[in-house]
């Protein structure tokens, strides 16, 4: 039997797993498994805490369709919250090795739980080639696009995930189940894309809802809250190193994008609940 902590950051649900001593067999399957809102726990995936040889921990983890994702702005904080409030660490300040690259994060620990947690996500990656797309270009900000016979302006973005911010004008009557896969496998991604569909309200802030590669529609996505935050800046919708807030169905973050390139994410990261499940360790 496999312990488990049921975790969200703004809505954006994972199961999260010790794995520093044990590790678990086969996850992609534990995932399609799991994640199952019907016949399973119910979640977004499945990440595993994990040893690291260059960090404090690394994190793993798995779409609710099996595959593997390169970070999760929202996941990680959870994981800076599991492993304070697991006694894995006693440090407020800790390291968390991804696929996206080593990820700094500040924890806000109040009662001796940890409340809220920033990030430093990392510097933003806006080469075509490196996202990636097909699109040979130093950077796609404001690119037409043509999708399902009617032409957007996109945004792509490298930070920990790979993304792809459109503007519209109503966020309600957005058929989402339509039009997020038609971006998630356009010919132009070739490893798919996450995709955020984004209002403007002022300078300082935007909404936005988000269909996520292997997972459809979340209600939160931490590092595609930053994609939003840092096309809102390239775009001259908002500005250099000042907080942003980003508006999603969980709730909100809050975004500094600096000139330097550096992206911070801060929000909240909460438990729902623990449980056992049946699964295979690898010793």
């Amino acid at each position: 039997m496999l312990k488990f902590t049921k975790m969200h950051g703004i809505g954006n649900d994972y199961i999260y797993f010790d794995c520093t001593k044990d590790d678990i067999k086969n996850p992609e399957a534990l995932a399609i498994k799991l994640s199952d809102r019907r016949c399973g726990v119910g979640s977004d995936g499945i990440i595993l805490v994990r040893p690291s040889k260059i960090a404090d921990f690394r994190m793993s983890m798995f779409n609710a369709d099996g595959s593997e994702a390169r970070m999760c702005g929202n996941g990680i904080r959870c994981v800076g919250k599991f492993v304070y409030d697991k006694a894995l660490t006693d440090k407020t300040y800790v390291e968390i090795e991804t696929l996206g690259g080593i990820q700094k994060l500040d924890l806000n620990v109040v009662n001796g739980k940890v409340q809220t947690v920033k990030v430093n996500v990392g510097k933003v990656v806006l080469e075509g080639s490196k996202i990636p797309t097909t699109l040979d270009m130093a950077r796609i900000i404001n690119h037409p696009l043509t999708v399902l016979g009617e032409q957007y302006r996109i945004n792509c973005i490298l930070i920990g995930n790979h993304h792809c911010v459109v503007y519209v004008d109503d966020l309600e009557t957005l058929d989402l189940e339509k039009i997020g896969p038609a971006f998630e496998h356009h010919e132009i991604f070739p490893d798919r894309i996450n995709t955020e569909f984004v209002k403007i309200i002022d300078n300082k802030v935007f909404e936005m809802r988000v269909w996520e590669r292997g997972s459809g529609e979340t209600w939160a996505c931490g590092t595609g809250a930053c994609a939003v935050a840092v096309a809102g800046v390239l775009n001259g919708h908002a500005p250099y190193n000042e907080r942003i807030k980003v508006k999603l169905k969980g709730g909100d973050l809050f975004i500094i994008y600096m000139e330097d390139g550096t992206v911070y994410m801060e929000g909240a990261a909460q438990t729902v609940f623990e449980g056992w499940v049946e699964g295979n360790i690898v010793k």
